[in-house]
């Protein structure tokens, strides 16, 4: 008997050939990779749509709620939209692969106006919130229920504990969106360890984007019950090497099928899949099977249902509203 899926993945760019970031997404598409993700495992996903110019952005948003309002099992899968960007860090290292020409200061009217062309399917946006003065956009979202992660940033202590006051309440791949030489004592990673008992922190499990040495060490001094393990998934999760898009960026893929720019040593989303991970997480670092439930599930489950409604249990079906995939 095939088991019922039950992980929750935050971050899906997207899976098994299909760019989620791509223009003019095909339903057909989408379609097959849920599938795919539900074959996997996935009873819900979020598909994030990264940085990119904001026409381009405010299209592929209107594409998924197109999609989502047509399609029973897309609707089933796909739980919310994750909005990575525009409003991140433009300093190299910490803009990560995202592209910088397209990287703008936070402000409430482009906000607003990413969040109309999602239809009400946002649920999450990661922002770095030394470029939010005055945590206006962090309010403005929490207000609209949308959950907010810091991610691709450098905000001082006093920056965070500023956006966690405001709503705040995660930090996107931590480990990951950042330059490869930090100084050694006063860097993001230090400041979010050091504020784990006020926000949810998320990894990039599959051994790659954080060696499991250092994986280890942040998920306990982080704490499993404060921790959400994500794939970053891109479209070459469940394939092979070769060259991939990611929002019209090509990536290559080796044979190690780590995801980079091509001629460049910089990561760029992830092939891992959902069941690759979990065997990461159990054979790699020998964590319980209570522990991984914590990470793939348990906890994006319950940080999820601060802002929409989801099933109650593991196979129920996603409730469905008329303005979306799980009913806010």
């Amino acid at each position: 008997m095939t088991a019922q899926p039950q992980h929750v993945d935050l971050q899906i760019n997207g899976y098994a050939g299909v760019d989620f970031n791509q223009d003019n997404l095909a339903a057909t598409d989408l379609h097959r990779a849920c599938e795919l993700l539900r074959e996997d495992g996935l009873a819900g996903v979020l598909a994030t749509i990264i940085t990119d110019e904001l026409p381009r952005m405010m299209a592929r948003l209107a594409r998924i709620a197109a999609i989502c309002r047509e399609d029973e099992l897309v609707r089933e899968v796909v739980w919310g939209i994750h909005v990575e960007g525009p409003f991140i860090n433009e300093t190299p290292g910490y803009v990560g692969a995202h592209p910088p020409q397209a990287v703008r200061p936070a402000d409430v009217d482009t906000a607003k106006r990413l969040l109309e062309a999602a239809d009400g399917l946002t649920r999450l946006v990661t922002l770095a919130p030394e470029r939010d003065p005055g945590q206006q956009v962090i309010r403005y979202l929490v207000g609209e229920n949308v959950l907010v992660s810091a991610g691709h940033c450098d905000a001082s202590l006093d920056e965070l504990l500023a956006a966690i006051d405001a709503g705040l309440s995660l930090f996107t791949h931590l480990g990951n969106g950042c330059p490869a030489l930090l100084p050694r004592h006063d860097n993001i990673i230090q400041r979010v360890l050091g504020l784990r008992e006020r926000l949810m922190i998320c990894f990039i499990a599959d051994g790659v984007h954080i060696p499991l040495l250092q994986l280890g060490n942040y998920l306990r001094l982080a704490g499993i019950e404060r921790s959400i393990a994500v794939t970053d998934a891109i479209s070459a999760a469940r394939l092979g090497p070769g060259r991939y898009a990611l929002g019209g960026r090509q990536i290559q893929i080796g044979e190690d099928l780590i995801a980079h720019l091509p001629n460049s040593p910089l990561l760029m989303g992830s092939t891992v899949t959902m069941p690759r991970m979990v065997a990461v997480l159990r054979e790699k670092l020998r964590l319980s099977n209570d522990e991984v439930q914590q990470l793939v599930s348990d906890n994006p489950r319950r940080v999820l249902n601060q802002v929409a409604d989801l099933p109650a249990d593991h196979a129920a079906a996603t409730s469905v509203s008329s303005r979306g995939c799980a009913s806010r």
